[in-house]
């Protein structure tokens, strides 16, 4: 249907309908990265509406030589910062290490087997466990990198962080990970 530049114009053009294209598009990706925060399952749908809300309150400042994509998930990332701002869960220091989920690892691929499956499932659990380990910014970047396909200049225009920077939290966000599941998985004595 369009790029997302492309359905923000005709937003503003009047075709109002087709920001419910946008919503579409992104919702799912905006609730996980908010839900990788904010466990609460109903305060993460709620904070998802209020960034939609945002949005759309602000289209008309988008800058349609940016990406839509970015623009909505820096939205996205702000509403995080003050939801834990005012429930003091978050000093302002912390913000620099903020990181997301992850999506690394993808359970559904097609004509594996159960046992296979679960061995899937099971690392991808303790995936997800390392990821709440790591620091709120290296978290973020590898859930905005492999979950959200953001590259590593959308993601220093998120965090606000230089791309460098970024860079580096990718790295040691990996070496983190994979550390932590060699670990895991090395046989105990």
């Amino acid at each position: 249907m369009g790029s997302d530049e492309k359905l923000v114009e005709l937003c503003l053009q009047g075709e109002e309908h087709l920001f419910d294209v946008l919503v579409k598009r992104y919702a799912d990706h905006i609730f996980n990265f908010i839900h990788q925060y904010i466990k609460d399952e109903g305060k993460a749908e709620d904070l998802t509406q209020d960034v939609f809300f945002r949005v759309w309150k602000h289209l008309k400042k988008f800058d349609t030589k940016r990406k839509f994509k970015v623009w909505i998930f820096q939205i996205a990332r702000n509403a995080v910062i003050d939801y834990l701002r005012k429930r003091k869960e978050l000093k302002f220091s912390d913000l620099e290490t903020d990181d997301g989920e992850n999506a690394i690892m993808d359970i559904k691929d097609e004509g594996e087997n159960m046992n296979d499956a679960l061995e899937r499932k099971e690392t991808k659990e303790e995936v997800e466990k390392i990821l709440q380990e790591l620091s709120p910014a290296h978290r973020s970047v590898l859930i905005l990198h492999y979950q959200d396909d953001l590259n590593f200049r959308e993601i220093a225009e998120v965090t606000g962080a230089s791309e460098n920077t970024v860079r580096s939290r990718h790295r040691r966000a990996l070496a983190t990970l994979k550390t932590k599941l060699e670990a895991e998985n090395a046989p105990k004595l």
